[in-house]
């Protein structure tokens, strides 16, 4: 399987198709013409959000005045336009990693197609020819803007549930803090 890379592409977005509670999640990277994306679980989204996020911060705390991560997202980065169609899902995303590319100056991020027997950690740059691979090297204040549009994607979802956090359909839900009583 190939690896499919994108560096410093135009646009590169987590997104959702569907109602909510019935959305599928995509990562989608865009060049030009040439758009690839790639599905993956909700919570996939929130973890690389998260983690983008944290690495950034580290990043700059580590650099202090000279660290080339903007505090927030600028302005001109923000994205709120639907994902690019026709979403053609290029494959499932399994695990993931991240990393900082300090001669570059850009954050690295891989996707990996899932397997089977998914045990071991993935690193990156580390190429099976079994396995397909998106990756994405991308500036600081474009995965700032990624980071802030994957979790407001998130967040457009159903309301979670004030006792237990787990999300309510439109006829409520068995709370499991209420003892299994429709809440």
């Amino acid at each position: 399987m190939p690896v499919i890379s994108y560096e410093l592409p135009d646009r590169f977005v987590a997104g959702a198709v569907g109602q909510p509670g019935e959305r599928a999640f995509y990562l989608q990277a865009r060049s030009g013409r040439r758009v690839t994306s790639v599905a993956l679980e909700k919570f996939q989204v929130t973890l690389l959000a998260e983690r983008l996020e944290e690495l950034l911060d580290e990043v700059r705390r580590r650099g202090g005045d000279d660290a080339p991560v903007p505090a927030a997202t600028p302005s001109e980065l923000l994205d709120d336009e639907p994902l690019d169609q026709p979403v053609e899902e290029e494959f499932r995303v399994g695990t993931m990693a991240l990393a900082w590319d300090p001669e570059g100056e850009q954050v690295v991020i891989e996707a990996q197609e899932a397997t089977e027997g998914e045990s071991a950690e993935p690193e990156v740059g580390d190429d099976d020819p079994a396995i397909a691979v998106l990756r994405v090297r991308i500036t600081a204040a474009q995965a700032r803007a990624f980071a802030e549009r994957a979790l407001k994607v998130v967040a457009a979802g159903r309301p979670p549930c004030p006792l237990c956090g787990n999300p309510l359909d439109t006829a409520g839900h068995v709370c499991p803090r209420q003892n299994g009583y429709l809440g």
